[in-house]
């Protein structure tokens, strides 16, 4: 499926609204504390977080979990509840730019498998909260990255007002 395929919106001027996609925060526990995991991108190799379209029959968190799964070769346990969302313009060629809202799910790391669909294709590395935070783009992810906390064992998420 083609990228004209994924946007039901036109891509002229007049369409508004931003496309919604789905990220996964991979994170693990590490010997210095909570580590997030980068992968550059395809074309500009900036550090972001695994992102994509939602997939039919696939839930959010699962369309996270997929993502993160093709482009980082991430296996774990994603969080059903978004940490939050953040917006950028995803270039899909020379001179079109679609304005993208991206809900984001936490995936807590089991493995990393070595060889996955875009392996050839990026690089990933782990980073401490506040480096990987500094090396994204997007302001708001940052402050997704920055404001992590772990779910405790045996809960989803913590409950805002706890």
């Amino acid at each position: 499926m083609g990228w004209q395929d994924k946007i039901a919106a036109p891509m002229t001027s007049g369409g508004t609204g931003a496309k919604i996609q789905y990220a996964a925060l991979c994170w693990r526990k590490g010997d210095q504390g909570v580590e997030i995991l980068l992968i550059t991108s395809r074309d500009s190799g900036r550090w972001v977080i695994p992102k994509g379209w939602p997939m039919t029959g696939l839930s959010p968190e699962a369309a996270a979990a997929q993502e993160a799964w093709e482009e980082a070769g991430v296996e774990g346990v994603v969080n059903p509840m978004s940490l939050g969302r953040f917006g950028y313009h995803k270039a899909l060629g020379d001179a079109v730019r679609v304005p993208c809202a991206v809900a984001v799910y936490g995936l807590r790391v089991k493995r990393l498998a070595d060889k996955f669909p875009e392996v050839k294709e990026r690089r990933r590395d782990w980073f401490p909260p506040d480096v990987a935070a500094d090396l994204v783009q997007e302001p708001e992810l940052a402050q997704i990255i920055r404001g992590f906390i772990p779910p405790a064992e045996g809960r989803p998420a913590p409950i805002a007002g706890e």
